[in-house]
């Protein structure tokens, strides 16, 4: 077996076990959210409309780098937007979104800013996350989201879409599965405080960025 195909396989295994992680602690339902990995030659995506719990890595789509369906079932409706994060950040190896309830609830009851939609709460939120702009409510798979997507690749990590929950990139789909789950978990302490605790200070911003290349 040579090491694109080897690769390939891994990624194919990898995007399974998060997704069914992801599902059996209920960060996604039912058939939502989707997951994508980048390849040499294109990209793997989980079809449409299938449940994340329940991947089977023979049938994960496959799409080259023209964007056409090569093999697998169908891909997700957001490819698009997939694309454009992978197209304009060549340090994307992974793309995870979800319908997140913590993250949804928060779009619900209204963000802390449209350009970041949680103060910096915590260390880890701020150095594994940082700032997370919102993209208001669109249909799933607009094209307006994955233009807007494009305008933002670079400078953040991810996104959250209005009533639809985040679309988080990293290095790896692992790792962008961890940034979402942090991410969700800041969702949850600041909707769950009463009354709201206040943002780390300057200071303690600015000691994450020098100690550990922290970006907010």
């Amino acid at each position: 077996m040579n090491g694109a195909v080897s690769n390939e396989n891994a990624l194919r295994e990898e995007i399974c076990q998060v997704g069914c992680s992801l599902y059996e602690r209920g960060y996604t339902v039912g058939s939502a959210g989707n997951i994508s990995a980048r390849l040499d030659d294109g990209w793997l995506i989980t079809p449409t409309d299938v449940c994340l719990g329940r991947l089977d890595p023979a049938t994960i789509a496959k799409v080259n780098l023209a964007g056409e369906w090569v093999s697998g079932d169908k891909p997700s409706k957001t490819l698009a937007l997939h694309r454009q994060v992978y197209d304009r950040n060549p340090s994307v190896g992974g793309v995870v979104h979800t319908h997140s309830t913590h993250l949804v609830a928060l779009t619900l009851a209204g963000v802390w800013q449209p350009d970041n939609i949680l103060p910096p709460l915590t260390p880890y939120q701020v150095m594994k996350v940082g700032p997370v702009p919102l993209i208001g409510y669109q249909r799933p798979g607009s094209p307006k989201v994955a233009e807007r997507v494009a305008q933002l690749a670079n400078s953040v990590r991810g996104v959250m879409l209005e009533r639809l929950g985040p679309v988080v990139w990293e290095s790896s789909v692992s790792r962008a599965s961890y940034a979402l789950e942090e991410l969700e978990e800041t969702a949850r302490l600041w909707l769950m405080s009463n009354p709201k605790p206040e943002p780390l200070d300057q200071a303690a911003l600015d000691e994450l960025r020098v100690t550990f290349g922290a970006h907010w």
